[in-house]
């Protein structure tokens, strides 16, 4: 299996609540707990994402706002978050349920990955098998961190 963004995302249905399960983390949310992330569809042209998270062994909710941009000359999957102008960074959706229950995002060089669905928990088999196809992509799996929901 190779790690490349999906061909095919329908923006409007990506948009809206996802609960970040288990990651690998970036150097940015390594001690995130809780993340909660919001995408807002703008003009068809980008998301604006809110996040929210507790530190670890916090109880206060934080938040920042960031934005992800798609390309219309490359696949739909081939996205670039930006977190702070003028920096992007890759945000690549390597998987995607064909009911948008849930999202692989992971990134060109198998830095970071994020295991991201609807609800505050997955299936422990599909959430196995989820982990299986991204160690096989090249992702170090092992790193996975849980966000404890």
């Amino acid at each position: 299996m190779e790690n490349k963004p999906i061909n095919h995302l329908d923006h409007h249905k990506f948009s809206g609540k996802w609960y970040s399960l288990y990651s690998i983390p970036t150097l940015m949310d390594k001690n995130w707990k809780q993340t909660i992330e919001v995408y807002t569809l703008i003009d068809d042209e980008h998301f604006d994402v809110l996040t929210t998270y507790h530190k670890e062994g916090e109880k206060v909710e934080n938040s920042i706002t960031s934005k992800l941009f798609f390309d219309k000359e490359k696949v739909d999957g081939d996205m670039k978050a930006q977190f702070l102008w003028p920096f992007k960074i890759g945000y690549w959706v390597i998987e995607l349920a064909d009911d948008y229950s849930y999202v692989v995002v992971g990134h060109p060089k198998e830095k970071y990955l994020f295991i991201m669905a609807r609800e505050a928990k997955m299936d422990s088999e599909l959430l196995k098998e989820i982990i299986e196809r991204c160690r096989i992509k090249g992702y170090d799996t092992g790193s996975l961190v849980s966000q404890e929901h």
